[in-house]
This record gives structure tokens, C-alpha cells and sequence, in this order.
């Protein structure tokens, strides 16, 4: 696996591992499972229950078209209506833990999913999928066609990202961060995080400092071992760590 740097908004370069092909094929195959279920579910519905069948029977050949086309709608557009809502994922992708992201280090847009999603035609439906196949073999970060057209690649979000924090580097410091995951906090995030625990610790409420660390970790999508951290050493890590990266006392 190769590995793509991607420079954030605090001026931090995160290289990530692109998604094996293994994987991207399996996130696939998890997707059409979900389009199948999609397709039975509608076929039991309208033609069984509704018996849609007999009312097909009577229209024209473009009629039928239409109505057939119009069911199975969600199906065409399931990657690009996913991906969009998702930002970057499908359901197949999300269970792998890998996503779409720009190598230029924006979040793709509409516009990226939208040229990822035409070039499907090409890449995955023509052919067997030897096209994709065979371009993401070749290319440097394991892309298909749509992907090298729209600036995007697959990338891995399991837990073995490396930063190499550029400005931050002449920081004298030997504190080792934990979680390179607080750069998607901003400073707001930081600051509401740090005013409501200072005020949980000195009135001592634990239900707020349980909630603080509840929501960070849905927001940053960690999943941590209760016996790792206990729930104020968390949000001490997270706060130190966001100040190590972005060099924000907050």
C-alpha cells in the first residue's frame, strides 16, 4: 500500500495508507449485498403485494421502462448518493473503515463523487471490472479511473496514521500525542470542550465529564478501551494533543 500526504487546514501532514484493493473489492461486494436486499425488498413489495405485474402488463414497452427504471433508481444512484451524505463512504466502506478522499488534502465535493460515480460506467461495469481492476494496479495510489480524473483515492482510516507536524516540528517538546484524530476538532470545539470540563472538575460532575467524553469520541469515531483511559484522563490527552498539533493553548 502506498501512502498519500495530506496537508490540513492546521498545517499538519498526515500520511495515509491507501485501501488495499482487497479491501475495496470486499467494501463492493458488502454493496451489492445491499443493492440485492434493496431489489428483493421492492420485487416482494410492489409485485407481489401490489401486484405490480398485472398493472405492467397493460402500459406501453416505455411506460414499463419508465416505471421499472424509477424502482430501481436507488440501485443506480446508491455509491453517489451514499458518498455525498457519507462524505466519502458507503455502507460497505464505512464497515472497512476506508473513505474518498482528494489527495490535494480538500474534502471532495459533489462535483468528485459525481466524476468517480460516471466513470463507474468504464471502470467497474464494463469489461468485468478488468478496467478498474487493472488501473488501480498500475497507478500510484491504487486508483481506478474515476479516481486519477477526479484528484480522489481510497484511503485506510484504520489506526495507523503517522503525522509529521511541519511548523510544529521546532516545538521543544517531548510529549507523545495519542489520538492525530483531534486535528478535525477547531478551536471552537476545543474551547466549548475545555470550558464545560473545567467546570464539570470543580463541581466534581461526572455526567457532564462522561458526556464530554462520549461526544468526542462520536465526533473523532474512536473507539477506546475503558481500561486504556479512565474518562478525565481522555479528555486530558484530547486537549493536550489538540494543543500539540495546531500549537493553540485554547
Amino acid at each position: 500500500m502506498s501512502l498519500i500526504a495530506i496537508n490540513t487546514s492546521q498545517n499538519v501532514n498526515i500520511n495515509f495508507h491507501t485501501a488495499s484493493i482487497g479491501t475495496r473489492i470486499l467494501a463492493f461486494g458488502i454493496d451489492m449485498v445491499i443493492k440485492a436486499a434493496y431489489l428483493l425488498a421492492a420485487y416482494l413489495v410492489f409485485f407481489k403485494l401490489f401486484s405490480l405485474g398485472v398493472v405492467l402488463n397493460s402500459l406501453d414497452s416505455w411506460s414499463v421502462t419508465a416505471i421499472l427504471i424509477l424502482l430501481s433508481l436507488p440501485v443506480h444512484i446508491y455509491t453517489l448518493f451514499c458518498e455525498s451524505v457519507m462524505e466519502g463512504q458507503t455502507f460497505g466502506k464505512r464497515m472497512l473503515k476506508i473513505k474518498v478522499v482528494k489527495i490535494d488534502g480538500f474534502q471532495a465535493n459533489f462535483g468528485d463523487y459525481l466524476m468517480r460515480w460516471f466513470f463507474r460506467l468504464v471502470d467497474i461495469f464494463s469489461n468485468s471490472g478488468i478496467v478498474g481492476l487493472l488501473s488501480m494496479i498500475i497507478s500510484k495510489n491504487n486508483q481506478r479511473l474515476g479516481g486519477i480524473a477526479s484528484g480522489t483515492a481510497v484511503i485506510s482510516l484504520k489506526n495507523d496514521i503517522s503525522l509529521s507536524h511541519t511548523i510544529l516540528e521546532n516545538l521543544k517538546v517531548d510529549y507523545m500525542p495519542a489520538f492525530p484524530q483531534v486535528i478535525a476538532l477547531s478551536d471552537d470545539d476545543v474551547r466549548i470542550i475545555k470550558e464545560n470540563y473545567r467546570k464539570a472538575l470543580k463541581s466534581d460532575d461526572r455526567l457532564i465529564i462522561s458526556k464530554l467524553s462520549d461526544k468526542i469520541k462520536e465526533i473523532l469515531k474512536l473507539e477506546i478501551d475503558p481500561r486504556s483511559y479512565t474518562e478525565r484522563q481522555f479528555i486530558n490527552v484530547i486537549l493536550k494533543d489538540y494543543n500539540f498539533y495546531t500549537g493553540s493553548e485554547n
